[in-house]
């Protein structure tokens, strides 16, 4: 299935080169002259579900609570979610909250954090973001802007062991996210094989083939993200497309 998706830096909605975000800036690809409350009133229009609001950095919460507030119950909240907020993002509209670095300190997967925030706002309503880069072979999850790798690979036992504590998986392939090269296909299989849950694969699509490889390489198990390519960002997918082959 196709998943939409709103990524907001310094409060426009923007589609980035994942790997070149840092404090200074990134390498962008699109910067949208409509707020992000039209595109989440376009999905919402669309029946469509499952999608995600991305917060790059500061000064982006005001764009993104008018985005939930156009399509309350319809779309995910991510960046800088931490037990503190993620309640009050849920409260906002917000279906999920999605969480990468505050559930890990010093590379490492901190399993207290992660156990007091299931507990505060519960599994069913965490998705867990793996979006990895690969070293030595192995995809790593990365944090802190994707700019810092962690110990935790993104496997079989991770998947398995992950499982039971959110509702799904958010997985971004950085090292083509944004680059509209084309999927990473063997990222787009361990996910397919070894997720006991939903995932969202994101990172690389640039065709209405790769939404049909993606659904058929995991027997519809996973979920695939198109940003920069999609024609409402200034790429040449059709988001019609998009969301007819949903509907069929």
């Amino acid at each position: 299935m196709f998943r939409p998706c709103i990524d907001l830096h310094d409060g426009r909605v923007k589609q980035i080169v994942g790997g070149t975000l840092t404090s200074d800036g990134a390498d962008t690809n699109f910067v949208s002259d409509r707020p992000a409350s039209w595109y989440a009133e376009l999905y919402r229009r669309d029946n469509l579900h499952g999608g995600h609001i991305i917060q790059l950095g500061p000064g982006n919460e005001t764009a993104a609570r008018e985005a939930l507030a156009a399509y309350p119950g319809g779309l995910q909240l991510g960046g800088g979610v931490t037990i503190e907020n993620a309640a009050g993002w849920l409260d906002a509209g917000a279906s999920h909250v999605i969480v990468t670095s505050w559930v890990f300190r010093e590379g490492q997967l901190d399993e207290k954090r992660l156990a007091a925030l299931v507990n505060a706002i519960g599994a069913e309503r965490l998705v867990l973001d793996l979006s990895c880069r690969q070293r030595d072979g192995q995809y790593w999850v990365v944090t802190d802007r994707w700019q810092n790798f962690t110990e935790l690979p993104v496997n079989e036992s991770t998947l398995q062991k992950l499982a039971p504590h959110c509702a799904e998986f958010l997985v971004h392939a950085v090292d083509v996210e944004g680059k509209q090269t084309g999927i990473d296909l063997a990222l787009v299989q361990t996910l397919a094989a070894h997720s006991p849950i939903p995932a969202t694969y994101a990172g690389g699509a640039q065709s209405l083939t790769d939404l049909e490889t993606v659904t058929q390489a995991s027997h519809g198990r996973v979920h695939l993200t198109i940003g920069s390519a999609l024609d409402i960002f200034g790429g040449k997918v059709n988001y019609e497309d998009c969301v007819a082959f949903n509907r069929r």
